[in-house]
């Protein structure tokens, strides 16, 4: 079975769900999930910069991520497990600014999805998984920030019970320190 690139605009501008190149046989499968020239004839420009990877244990929740400066666009596919993935839109002249969105990725499913810059990044850990960053701005540490994955005023509704419930979370001490929406509002004002 062949199933060729897709792509799937979201309510977010610049937010699309990508479905990958994915050719199955007796022997498992090939999957191609990045090409320029196709992106590129879908009107996506996405060029690479670095690639990295996270793993992560169930109930583990990366917080909502973002570089102040050097804004990282990424295309993020779990390559292995299940994660509930989110996007806040943080840019300020956005019709869907402080709006988010959840997808589920699974390694089985192979979809993943472009994250635009100006938006935020995270997500909960369903199952052990392994993610896969193919990003188009380095990341620079001494950019990076974030807020808090349990904002009142973005409000995500986690999927905590299918990781036994937030007695279950497991959070890096940076994510624990992380700003509120306000916070970020009040310093920045949006991007």
């Amino acid at each position: 079975m062949i199933r060729k690139f897709s792509f799937e605009e979201t309510e977010i501008k610049g937010l699309i769900k990508v479905t990958p190149f994915n050719a199955e046989d007796v022997r498992g499968c090939f999957t191609k999930d990045y090409s320029r020239e196709i992106f590129e004839a879908n009107g996506i420009a996405h060029d690479l910069a670095e690639v990295f990877y996270t793993t992560s244990h169930k109930g583990v929740i990366r917080a909502l991520h973002f570089q102040r400066e050097m804004q990282q666009p990424k295309l993020v596919r779990c390559i292995y497990g299940h994660v509930y993935d989110v996007v806040v839109d943080l840019r300020k002249d956005s019709p869907t600014f402080r709006k988010w969105l959840g997808f589920d990725l699974d390694g089985e499913g192979k979809q993943e999805i472009l994250v635009p810059a100006g938006c935020a990044h995270g997500y909960l850990v369903l199952q052990e998984s392994i993610v896969s960053y193919k990003c188009s701005e380095k990341f620079y540490g001494e950019y990076d920030d974030g807020i808090m994955w349990n904002d009142v005023d973005i409000a995500v509704d986690w999927p905590l019970a299918a990781v036994g419930g937030i007695k279950n979370i497991i959070l890096a001490e940076k994510d624990k320190n992380l700003q509120t929406f306000r916070e970020f509002m009040e310093t920045y004002g949006g991007f």
